[in-house]
């Protein structure tokens, strides 16, 4: 009968329950809140669902939500890990992964990729690369989309970081899976920046931008096994000479270089023991706070700047200025300049 569960042992028919659909279920600001606090990685998904969603009345729940748990946020150390290709990062994040939870660490990965939105990228697989750090239960990984632009990192990934950390994440890797600008917004949200190169740092230089090494607080040489074991020492050795050439990334703190294996699980403890020494270096000169303190006013004016972009072309009338002066433009009527003075008269 329609509407009743039938019953095989001769007990009367239970009532079906009744549930909501989906774009119908009323939203428990509070409930989620408490769940994220609690450590719940459910309620955790459910609330960076609610953050990433574009749903008017959802982005105002997401704000409320996120406002009630600032205080539990700002308490993890943030690492941004980034690598030429072929580097082995995500085999390296969750063999480093692994080892922090061991430790008694809480361990959040986000990965960011602009390019996800067109070919789906690696992004869809974090959790098939990383197997083991998926099933582990002191771990939590999450794609982190930037809604086809690099603008979008600044909001997203920035919400899903400080709702891990009001979630009792107290490590936040956040690994730059495309290359280019990713680097530098990442590098603009995290407290250190790892670079994963390869072995024959030489080689490697002459395709690496110099501004990618400028950014990094350390230098891993991965994969440094098997044959490739004394040509990473040598890698390392010629790196650290090169950095001396170089402007550190972080005030007070010297670039380290080592090398590091995560099949054989050597260096990885060493990488750790680096991150704690700059954390204890760059706490201690008061650098620390000012680049956070630097990154949220960042974080506030590029999301200004987003806002105006997206209210402008929001407007009609604007969106259809827009066509109208960018032909005439094209047809030799008026300079970008002047189309640009009557869009905004």
């Amino acid at each position: 009968m329609k509407g009743v569960a039938s019953s095989h042992d001769g007990m009367s028919p239970v009532p079906r329950k009744k549930f909501r659909k989906p774009n119908e279920e009323k939203i428990d600001i509070t409930e989620i809140v408490e769940g994220v606090q609690s450590g719940s990685r459910l309620f955790l998904g459910k609330a960076i669902t609610l953050l990433e969603s574009s749903n008017p009345s959802h982005k105002k729940e997401g704000q409320d939500l996120l406002n009630r748990l600032l205080p539990e946020t700002g308490k993890s150390i943030r690492i941004g890990i980034t690598g030429v290709p072929g580097a082995g990062k995500s085999t390296f994040i969750e063999t480093f992964g692994e080892l922090l939870t061991s430790l008694g660490h809480q361990v959040a990965v986000l990965a960011i990729d602009p390019s996800s939105s067109l070919t789906g990228g690696s992004i869809l697989g974090d959790k098939t690369r990383m197997e083991l750090l998926a099933r582990n239960p002191n771990a939590f990984i999450r794609p982190s989309p930037t809604a086809g632009t690099l603008g979008g990192v600044h909001k997203k990934t920035r919400e899903t970081m400080l709702l891990c950390e009001a979630a009792g994440y107290d490590i936040i890797l956040v690994e730059t899976v495309g290359v280019g600008q990713s680097e530098t917004l990442v590098r603009g949200m995290v407290d250190i920046f790892l670079l994963l190169v390869l072995t024959g740092a030489g080689d490697e230089l002459q395709g690496m931008k110099k501004g990618i090494l400028e950014l990094a607080d350390a230098l891993v040489v991965h994969k440094a096994d098997g044959a490739n074991t004394k040509l990473a020492k040598k890698t390392v050795a010629e790196y650290k000479g090169m950095l001396h050439f170089l402007q550190p990334a972080t005030a007070g703190w010297k670039t380290e270089a080592l090398a590091a294996s995560s099949i054989e699980k050597t260096g990885i403890r060493e990488a750790w023991e680096l991150v704690r020494q700059f954390e204890k270096t760059v706490k201690e000169s008061g650098t620390w706070e000012k680049r956070r303190q630097s990154q949220t006013k960042d974080w506030f004016r590029s999301m200004i700047a987003d806002e105006l972009h997206s209210r402008f072309f929001e407007d009609p009338a604007k969106r259809d200025g827009v066509k109208t002066l960018e032909q005439q433009v094209l047809e030799g009527k008026l300079t970008v300049s002047q189309a640009i003075s009557v869009l905004f008269e």
